[in-house]
C-alpha cells in the first residue's frame, strides 16, 4: 500500500495493539506511538500471540512499527486513532499535539469509551476532521465500532472513516448524537446499573444475576435486539410491562454506594482476586479464554 495508507495508533495498550493488528492484518502498514518504552517492547508478541489464538498465518505483526517518539508515529499518516487511558485532559493534550503533528488531511480518532468527542476536540483547530471511533475490546473479535461526530466533524470525514472501517472488516455504525457514552455504553452500563442495584437491595446475589442473564435474553442478544423484541411481543405489552416496572427501576444518576465500597476496599474484580465475586487465577483465566472462544465462533447464518 501507499504510504498515504498509513495508519498511526496512539497507545499501544490493551485496545491500540488490537486496533493496529486489525488494519496491519488488512495489509495497511501501522505506526504505534507509546510513551511507556514496555509496551511498545512487547507489542509484536502480543500480536503474535493474538493471531496464534486465531489459528492467522505470521507477517502481518511486521508491518506493525514501534515508535517512542509522538511526531515519527503521526507524520504523513492518513489516519490517527488514539486509544490512551480514558482521562479527558491526557486526550485534550494528545490532540492538541496531533493537530500540530498530523497531516493537515489526516482524519484524527479518538477511542474514548464514553468521553463525548466534542470535550476532547473542544478549543483545537481542524475541529472538521476529528471523529469519534470507540472500539470494543477485543477490537480484533468484536465487528462493532461506533463512528461519532461533532457538530463540528465534517460529513466528508465521518464517511471517510466509515469507508476506512468497512474496508477492514468492521461493522461501523454512526452515532447522531455526540452524547456521554455513546450507544453501547448507554446500553450496558444502564444494565449494569439495574445488576449492582439488584444484588445491593439483596434482591439476588453477583452469580444468580449473572445466571439470569446469561440463560435467558442474553442467549437472544446476538440475534434479537432489544427493539425488534419488543416488536416481536408487540409495543402494546411492551408499554404494559413498563407501566409495572419502570418505576421500580433504579434511577440513580451516581455511582451505586455499594460499588463505591467495593473498590474503597479493594475489591477490584479479577485484578485483585475478589469483586462482586470471589476470583482465582485459574478461574479468571477461564472466563477470559470462555469469552474469547466464544467471539471467536463464526457467526450464525
Amino acid at each position: 500500500m501507499a504510504a498515504r495508507d498509513t495508519i498511526a495508533v496512539v497507545g499501544a495498550g490493551l485496545m491500540g495493539h488490537g486496533i493496529a493488528q486489525v488494519f496491519a492484518v488488512a495489509g495497511h502498514p501501522v505506526r504505534v506511538y507509546d510513551a511507556h518504552r514496555p509496551a511498545l517492547d512487547t507489542l509484536h508478541a502480543r500480536i503474535r500471540a493474538n493471531l496464534d489464538q486465531l489459528g492467522m498465518p505470521g507477517g502481518a505483526e511486521a508491518r506493525v512499527s514501534a515508535h517512542g517518539d509522538l511526531a515519527d508515529a503521526v507524520a504523513g499518516a492518513a489516519v490517527v486513532f488514539e486509544a490512551a487511558p480514558e482521562k479527558l485532559d491526557l486526550k485534550r493534550a494528545l490532540f492538541a499535539d496531533l493537530v500540530r503533528l498530523a497531516a493537515p488531511d489526516a482524519l484524527l480518532a479518538s477511542n474514548t469509551s464514553v468521553i463525548p468527542i466534542g470535550d476532547i476536540a473542544a478549543g483545537l483547530a481542524s475541529r472538521e476532521r476529528i471523529v469519534g471511533t470507540h472500539w470494543w475490546n477485543p477490537p480484533f473479535l468484536v465487528p462493532l465500532v461506533e463512528v461519532v461526530a461533532t457538530p463540528q466533524t465534517a460529513a466528508s470525514s465521518v464517511d471517510r472513516m466509515i469507508d476506512l472501517l468497512g474496508s477492514v472488516g468492521k461493522q461501523p455504525v454512526r452515532v447522531r448524537k455526540d452524547v456521554p457514552g455513546f450507544v453501547g455504553n448507554r446500553l450496558q452500563h444502564a444494565l449494569w446499573r439495574e445488576a449492582i442495584a439488584i444484588v445491593a437491595e439483596g434482591i439476588a446475589d453477583a452469580e444468580t444475576v449473572d445466571t439470569v442473564v446469561k440463560a435467558s435474553f442474553g442467549r437472544r442478544l446476538a440475534v434479537l435486539g432489544p427493539l425488534e423484541n419488543a416488536d416481536l411481543v408487540g409495543t402494546d405489552l411492551t408499554l404494559d410491562i413498563h407501566n409495572v416496572v419502570l418505576a421500580h427501576l433504579d434511577r440513580s444518576p451516581d455511582p451505586s454506594p455499594y460499588l463505591q465500597d467495593l473498590v474503597q476496599n479493594g475489591r477490584l474484580g479479577m485484578k485483585s482476586g475478589e469483586g462482586f465475586l470471589k476470583w482465582t487465577k485459574s478461574d479468571a483465566d477461564l472466563t477470559r479464554a470462555r469469552v474469547a472462544k466464544h467471539l471467536m465462533r463464526p457467526e450464525s447464518a
